[in-house]
């Protein structure tokens, strides 16, 4: 690692990276219809997340899967000291379930490594929506989290394969 980079933080007693530990610690505090509020206001928040234009990516991924009602870009950048920093753009058909989880985890995983990225336990998502909605749209409220998780996979693999 560069000396002129910090290390990163710890994950959490969970596993999470810290910014995601807190957000998952403040939906834990709250009754249900505030959960659901607060959903929706990080969904309010998803545009927030979408590149911005002229922005240059290490990585982007935009494409319509089976389990999404659109068309999800996923875009990461590696800033200088590894650290990951993901912009993600949503169709307009896209549920508020995925727009909400779009915000958390971009918020959340901000300026993790690859490696803490891809070691997020899922379990944290129950923690947030509540079992209720995970039951409901078992799909919808871990895909964005997978598509993360898979191109931090492909950015390391392009890596590997550079350096052979």
């Amino acid at each position: 690692m560069n000396k002129a980079c910090p290390e990163p933080p710890e994950p959490s007693s969970s596993g999470y990276p810290p910014k995601l530990a807190a957000i998952v610690s403040l939906f834990e505090g709250l009754p249900e219809d505030e959960k659901r509020e607060t959903l929706i206001s990080y969904a309010d928040q998803a545009a927030r997340c979408a590149p911005a234009p002229g922005e240059t990516f290490d990585l982007e991924d935009v494409r319509k899967d089976e389990e999404c009602a659109d068309t999800v870009g996923i875009f990461l950048k590696i800033g200088s000291c590894r650290e990951v920093h993901f912009r993600v753009s949503l169709g307009p058909q896209v549920q508020i379930l995925t727009k909400a989880m779009t915000s958390i985890l971009c918020k959340g995983l901000e300026s993790s490594t690859l490696e803490q990225v891809l070691d997020v336990p899922a379990d944290f998502v129950p923690r947030i929506v509540g079992g209720q909605l995970v039951r409901i749209r078992s799909q919808t409220v871990y895909y964005v989290l997978t598509r993360m998780k898979s191109a931090c996979r492909a950015f390391l693999n392009r890596e590997r394969a550079a350096a052979l």
